[in-house]
């Protein structure tokens, strides 16, 4: 099952589409793993084992509360998906079990990736990390995902008052077009990692109060 669209999808195909897509499509044991670090993760032989990618990008956007709570604004109103060719509809809540679609163009028609909030952390301070404030959602792959697994975006204030935007994820084919062009998948996963790190630098450098 593969979600298609020759246009840029509608708020109603993508509803069609969070209608037919069901569970999860990865083991359970899995769930919320990504709210781990990606040091933690990179020792998880079992993830390797069953065939799961590692991917992650740690990007500076700046510094002080004000960057961090235009950062966070940021990621809860899906700018760091804000580009030409994926989105998520803006007005999707980041609520645990929020069903969504990634909606991303692929050579001729755009295809309808669904997605489900797993869990929401919004931390204010966590000394043991070191952390000033966080917030963190990760996002877990439903059937009709060409790939299984989970993704995590994050911004976090550290205790060097420096604000960070991380994206964390695993992942592992779910469908026959997805293995194989699996290397392509994984070049795409890092394409988009990119894109959006710089999205977000540029909305928040973009909102600086002006001197």
């Amino acid at each position: 099952m593969v979600f298609l669209c020759w246009k840029r999808p509608s708020e109603l195909e993508q509803k069609a589409c969070i209608d037919k897509c069901g569970t999860f499509n990865y083991d359970s044991k899995y769930r919320a793993a990504t709210s781990k670090s990606f040091s933690s993760l990179q020792t998880d032989n079992s993830l390797s084992k069953d065939g799961f990618f590692l991917n992650q990008m740690r990007v500076l956007l700046g510094s002080g509360s004000h960057t961090y709570t235009n950062a966070k604004s940021a990621l809860q109103s899906w700018k760091h998906f804000g580009l030409d060719w994926t989105f998520v509809d803006p007005k999707t809540r980041i609520e645990t079990g929020t069903k969504f679609c990634v909606c991303v163009k692929e050579f001729l028609p755009w295809m309808m990736m669904p997605l489900q909030v797993e869990y929401v952390n919004d931390i204010k301070q966590d000394s043991k990390k070191k952390l000033n404030a966080s917030f963190q959602f990760g996002s877990g792959t439903l059937q009709g995902h060409l790939l299984s697994g989970e993704e995590r975006f994050s911004i976090e204030l550290d205790e060097n008052n420096q604000v960070w935007y991380e994206i964390l994820s695993f992942s592992k084919p779910a469908h026959l077009l997805s293995i194989i062009g699996y290397p392509y998948v994984q070049h795409r996963q890092k394409y988009f990692a990119q894109q959006s790190a710089d999205a977000l630098v540029k909305y928040v450098t973009a909102q600086k109060p002006k001197l």
